[in-house]
């Protein structure tokens, strides 16, 4: 019998990721998205992580719940991808797994990347009531990255769940820091359960 479990799954965000967490507005869509960007090209820049970031806001102030990383190949987590690192953190933040009921006000979801079948999963029961995208499925799988299995109407899926999906904000940018982690030799891991070929 195990006598003692941990209470809560903590990943900790880079120095210069917890210092890029502004207590500022950002009050539209594309200014959000410019700061999931950002995360996903600083983590790149830096060399702690894979190409991705995510942030969650709370749309009554348009101020960051928290903003996550792609974690995975310093955690040893395959879990720790941003959108994940980014839910749990807000969770956290307001101390509430339904992050709409925690922060009282409806929350977003804006990830640099669509988000994987695991990520996907971890949308509706995060209590955001909408995700934000930039990069497509397809950009990622272009450059290797496995994106799992996803439903074909899985946008339409979340839609009849309540959850408003846009894609493609910022999208180039996105893919711009996607080819350069790959053309820089950053690690795709699972790539060899990716069905296309990365680019050469």
């Amino acid at each position: 019998m195990v006598s003692s479990l941990p209470v809560s799954m903590r990943w900790d965000l880079p120095r210069w990721a917890q210092d890029l967490q502004p207590d500022q507005r950002f009050p539209t869509t594309s200014e959000r998205m410019e700061l999931a960007v950002e995360l996903s090209r600083r983590n790149v820049a830096e060399g702690t992580g894979g190409p991705f970031g995510a942030a969650v806001f709370d749309l009554s102030t348009f101020r960051p719940l928290a903003v996550g990383v792609n974690l995975v190949m310093p955690t040893y987590s395959a879990a720790a991808h941003a959108e994940v690192v980014a839910i749990c953190l807000a969770g956290q933040a307001v101390g509430n797994y339904d992050l709409g009921i925690g922060s009282g006000s409806p929350t977003e979801l804006v990830t640099s990347c669509s988000p994987c079948a695991m990520c996907l999963g971890a949308v509706p029961w995060s209590g955001v009531s909408s995700l934000v995208i930039a990069a497509r499925e397809e950009d990622a799988r272009s450059v290797g990255f496995d994106e799992g299995n996803r439903p074909p109407d899985w946008v339409d899926g979340l839609r009849r769940r309540g959850i408003e999906v846009t894609e493609d904000v910022l999208r180039a940018e996105a893919v711009e820091v996607l080819r350069e982690y790959v053309i820089g030799g950053g690690v795709v891991y699972n790539s060899s359960k990716t069905e296309e070929e990365p680019l050469a």
